[in-house]
């Protein structure tokens, strides 16, 4: 596995968030920090495919005519 290093600057607000919810999940700030990213990033790839699936569904008689 490879690691990369990185810097987060976070305000004081930020940074007392992120230390809340860590304390309250019971794992460090870059775990917290680092499971949040991944969650992030799967949810908005998976609402991305959503709505591309919808729209293809929705538009399936415009698609069809674009095909021929």
């Amino acid at each position: 596995m490879c690691s990369m290093a990185m810097t987060l600057r976070l305000d004081d607000a930020e940074a007392e968030l992120l230390r809340r919810a860590a304390e309250r999940e019971g794992v460090s700030m870059q775990t917290f920090a680092r499971r949040a990213v991944v969650e992030a990033a799967t949810q908005r790839t998976r609402r991305r495919d959503e709505l591309i699936a919808q729209i293809g569904a929705d538009r399936r008689d415009l698609l069809d005519r674009l095909g021929q």
